[in-house]
């Protein structure tokens, strides 16, 4: 990038402007034109562009030269990288192109429903920006704020209902995320994140059964065999939907030492080994070909939960348990029997400690409820 001192043509009064211009180079656009990247930064100062007399010629000599010791300087903080001028054609950039930069690259390595909520905010960016150029020069506290009021008050759902605040607070953390990569990468010096308060989400209750409730759940038939062996394997195992309904008996081995499964984690898309319990291989049943699915015929459609329903009503439970809530089971039946909270992340799979402590936070009022229904030595 060059710096210089422009001049521009001379006002009514024969007065010229002095500029210090950024040269960025230049480039040949679709005519075939070869279009310059400039950027000009007005110096508040001028010179007669026509001197009448020996005032106004000693004048422009004094300005000229602050003009040139101003661009020496320039110079010089280019070279130290103090303003970070060479960062100024970055900072042009688009930030909802930089958002498709980021999902592109999540397309190759994340998981589905990841990349899918990536591709959500990118929406609503679109809406929000409304055809206005969201470029990270301008995209300050300011707007981000903006954004912030957005999610929370206006934007919507594709059935035009509100967000909620954990798919808000979702998307606005996808935001956050986008400018703290920016922000390391040197592609902004200041970032706003640091100055907006981020949408706290609510604490959904997490549904899980007691032993006891497990314990009548197994002895209760189901309409649908494979539904409740399924969900009894997500019990003592923890897997997800997605790695239950996929798995096969390629990915399981069983000997008299060792019984243990490998497979691809849905979410994260990495191998994973897990352990299994005698109670999860029972629940398998027989080996079957090796191309064969271990819970075979378990697909996926509303009924599913509506299955789990009635059958833990016939088990004389009323919560609302879905499938998910094997996986809540499992955690807390971990903690109960006294597994750490870093094991229990492990094997939930978890990239965050602090998505597994809720678990123990159940634990622990449960620990309080049994202490505070002691009876009193006064009454």
């Amino acid at each position: 990038m060059k710096l210089s001192i422009e001049k521009k043509p001379a006002d009514r009064a024969g007065r010229q402007q002095l500029l210090l211009t950024r040269n960025y180079g230049s480039y040949t656009d679709e005519s075939g034109k070869r279009i310059k990247k400039r950027k000009r930064q007005s110096l508040n100062l001028f010179i007669y562009a026509t001197p009448k007399d020996k005032s106004q010629r000693d004048y422009n000599k004094k300005t000229l030269e602050l003009a040139e010791r101003i661009q020496a300087q320039a110079i010089v903080d280019l070279a130290n990288n103090k303003y970070h001028f060479e960062d100024e054609a970055k900072q042009q950039q688009s930030f909802i192109d930089y958002m498709q930069q980021i999902i592109e690259e999540k397309r190759k390595t994340d998981s589905k429903s990841n990349v899918s909520i990536w591709e959500s905010v990118l929406i609503h960016l679109q809406r929000f920006s409304d055809g206005y150029q969201l470029s990270f020069a301008n995209f300050d506290a300011g707007l981000l704020q903006d954004f912030r009021i957005y999610l929370t008050t206006i934007a919507t759902t594709k059935s035009g209902k509100e967000l909620s605040s954990n798919t808000a607070s979702s998307y606005f953390n996808k935001v956050r995320a986008a400018l703290n990569q920016a922000f390391h990468e040197g592609i902004i010096r200041r970032n706003p994140v640091n100055e907006v308060k981020s949408i706290k989400p609510e604490q959904n209750k997490r549904e899980y059964l007691l032993e006891d409730e497990l314990k009548a759940a197994y002895q209760t038939d189901c309409r649908k065999e494979v539904i409740k062996s399924a969900f009894l394997f997500g019990c003592t195992t923890g897997l997800r939907w997605s790695d239950i309904q996929q798995l096969k008996w390629q990915d399981v081995f069983l000997s008299e030492s060792v019984n243990r499964i490998t497979f691809n984690h849905k979410k994260s898309r990495k191998l994973q080994y897990l352990d299994l319990p005698r109670d999860a291989v029972k629940l398998m049943g027989e080996p079957q070909a090796p191309e064969s699915r271990v819970f075979k015929g378990l697909r996926y459609s509303s009924n599913v939960n509506d299955t789990i329903k009635i059958w833990m009503l016939h088990a004389g439970i009323t919560k609302h348990i879905t499938f998910h809530c094997a996986r809540h089971t499992f955690a807390v039946r971990l903690l109960t029997n006294g597994a750490d909270i870093y094991t229990v992340s492990k094997l939930l799979g978890h990239s965050e400690l602090k998505t597994t402590q809720i678990y123990a936070d159940i634990i622990e009022s449960k620990r309080k409820e049994a202490m505070e229904s002691l009876p009193s030595l006064w009454q």
